[in-house]
């Protein structure tokens, strides 16, 4: 408007839609650029606050990253550096701060060092698409580059001098880069190391340390199950997208009764589903955190008990029953598959009924379905499981991650009702 009050005819100012328009376009531009894929899900919003390890003293160094990354991303100044156990959220971190700066409008470009050196070995072959000078430029000058990756790209001379030009480049330019070493600083060339540590530039951020054994243990069978974490909990690329959702809806609620185990949570499904992964997941998680926890599998213990009466037994049957009715935490997996008899009903009820009159909490994980639990179980075992006040039921949907489909149809037509639950 002029100042007379009258329209100013003379401004050229864009319709509403159309810078919209120019928006959406300049985003998808962006989001193209910036080499991210997949990773483009990986958000702060959708990141754990304390990351996924029980060990208070990981959760306070991942808290501290990611604050770190989030100011970062909201104003790119220097490098990040961030490093740790493998699977411990530092790509997570690294691809969050780009898509926060593409959200913000501003581009950001995303490669791993493997990925880069390969990508410049082939940008000297004839057919390229990007010729080798244009390609390392791109990289070399982007506004804010995250790195992913450090430590695993091969050793050879001619990939140590590309990588030195790449980090001297922007190290000297001092510009905006995200650096995620899968390597420890210490272990690194001197030259590299002296780069990622120089503290006038760069900020350090150990997100978490190769965790030692807890005082609260394995026993040598559970080999298998000591290496089921939260962190190695992998998601599945042949799944439905119902399949999917309702295996992230599974992985949630067993990380929240892990981080805070209060009442009893009972995983369904199939063999091969995930659930005693999740199971064996939340023990160690109570593990790495000091707590105590113990996990076994219905079968072997009762076979276990029986063995107590023996003579030769070392353990007493009243040490080994009440060591396990009284766990503060107790995983029973593969419930369902042991033998039907009086006397093994008899022991699952007495250790079942004791913990659910002190609602102690409890995993229990079986290839029930809640029907099933309903009309094949002892009604006195099956009502403690599936009371609505304590116990929250999950069927995980997912299928065998073997695919072995023969040998659950072989299970399901061979079920019998006089020698085994299942």
């Amino acid at each position: 408007m002029l100042p007379s009050g009258k329209p100013d005819y003379s401004r050229v100012v864009r319709c509403p839609c159309t810078r919209k328009e120019l928006d959406d376009e300049r985003h998808s531009r962006f989001i193209q650029y910036s080499n991210l894929g997949s990773l483009t899900r990986l958000m702060f919003e959708n990141l754990e606050p304390l990351g996924k390890s029980g060990n208070p003293a990981n959760q306070a160094k991942f808290k501290a990253a990611c604050e770190a990354a989030r100011e970062f991303a909201a104003n790119p100044a220097g490098w990040l550096v961030l490093g740790g156990a493998s699977g411990s959220g530092k790509t997570h971190l690294a691809a969050a701060i780009a898509n926060e700066r593409i959200a913000q409008g501003h581009p950001a470009y995303y490669i791993s060092v493997p990925d880069l050196l390969d990508r410049l070995r082939t940008s000297f072959t004839a057919d390229s698409e990007v010729p080798y000078d244009e390609f390392f430029e791109q990289v070399r000058n982007a506004p804010l580059l995250v790195l992913d990756d450090l430590g695993a790209q091969s050793a050879t001379a001619w990939a140590k001098e590309k990588l030195d030009q790449l980090l001297t480049a922007r190290f000297n330019g001092e510009l905006p880069t995200v650096v995620v070493a899968i390597t420890p600083l210490e272990q690194m060339d001197e030259r590299l190391k002296t780069r990622l540590t120089d503290p006038r530039l760069c900020r350090v951020y150990i997100l978490e340390e190769e965790h030692q054994a807890s005082e609260y243990g394995w026993g040598p069978e559970f080999k298998l199950q000591q290496g089921m974490t939260f962190v190695n909990f992998k998601r599945r690329n042949n799944l439905s997208l119902e399949q999917q959702d309702n295996l992230d809806e599974a992985y949630r609620v067993a990380f929240d009764f892990a981080k805070n185990p209060e009442g009893w949570l009972v995983f369904m499904g199939q063999t091969g589903c995930g659930k005693t992964h999740l199971a064996a997941a939340i023990v160690n998680y109570r593990y790495e955190a000091g707590k105590p926890a113990l996990f076994i599998v219905v079968p072997e213990f009762l076979d276990h008990l029986r063995s107590t009466f023996s003579p030769d037994s070392k353990v007493s049957y009243d040490d080994v029953f009440e060591s396990v009715k009284t766990a503060p935490l107790l995983v029973l997996d593969d419930f369902g598959e042991q033998s039907t008899t009086p006397w093994a009903n008899e022991k699952m009820y007495q250790m079942l009924n004791y913990r659910y009159n002190g609602r102690l909490p409890t995993v229990v994980t079986t290839r029930y379905s809640f029907d099933e639990l309903l009309g094949e179980v002892p009604d006195a075992i099956s009502s403690r499981l599936v009371d609505s006040q304590t116990s929250v039921p999950f069927n995980i949907m997912a299928p065998d991650y073997r695919g072995d489909r023969r040998a659950g149809k072989k299970r399901s037509s061979s079920r019998g009702k006089t020698t085994r639950y299942r």
